[in-house]
């Protein structure tokens, strides 16, 4: 089943938040840095968990994490990371704040190093030929990146194909939008 497919089967409450994803975030190329970041935060927070309940979540992880501000993040200290584990608005969980911090640490080393996470990314996208080879990548540069948070990742943020089905409107919507970069 496809997530197209998916979204089809999905009732009440809760296509609401899956649909506005779906046609108008998954799969679709991510410009900005900070909001590569918040896409792999969410990945990771969903690890384990419902992803209703991560976009459910979504505006208080950014409130929390200042909308994901990579230099910020990435200079949290104890005290951040006690208010964190304090907020009843996100998921309190010690490995992914710890994740949430270290990994932005890795994001500014990364533009250090390449200019942008944005342009790591398309350097790897040019070498990389599976999965497994992103996921080794992934695993040695971040912390909680297994082959599952790698691929939705990828798949999310355009990187990997499968995000929709070709007869899937948005299909056709993020190919153009592609090929305008």
């Amino acid at each position: 089943m496809t997530y197209c497919d998916y979204i089809n089967t999905i009732t009440g409450d809760q296509l609401f938040l899956h649909k506005e994803y779906h046609d108008n975030h998954y799969g679709f190329p991510i410009e900005k840095d900070d909001e590569l970041f918040e896409r792999l935060m969410f990945e990771i927070n969903q690890a384990g968990l419902n992803w209703v309940l991560i976009l459910k979540k979504q505006h208080n992880f950014r409130k929390a994490f200042d909308n994901y501000n990579i230099e910020k993040v990435g200079n949290y200290g104890e005290k951040e990371f006690q208010r964190l584990m304090n907020d009843q608005g996100i998921i309190r969980n010690k490995m992914k704040i710890n994740a949430a911090i270290e990994n932005a640490k890795a994001i500014l080393k990364i533009r250090r190093e390449t200019g942008s996470f944005r342009k790591w990314l398309d350097i790897h996208s040019e070498k990389m030929g599976s999965l497994e080879e992103w996921t080794k990548l992934f695993k040695k540069t971040f912390k909680f990146t297994g082959g599952e948070i790698v691929n939705e990742f990828l798949t999310s943020t355009g990187y990997l194909p499968g995000a929709h089905s070709p007869e899937c409107p948005v299909y056709e919507s993020i190919k153009q939008l592609k090929n305008n970069l």
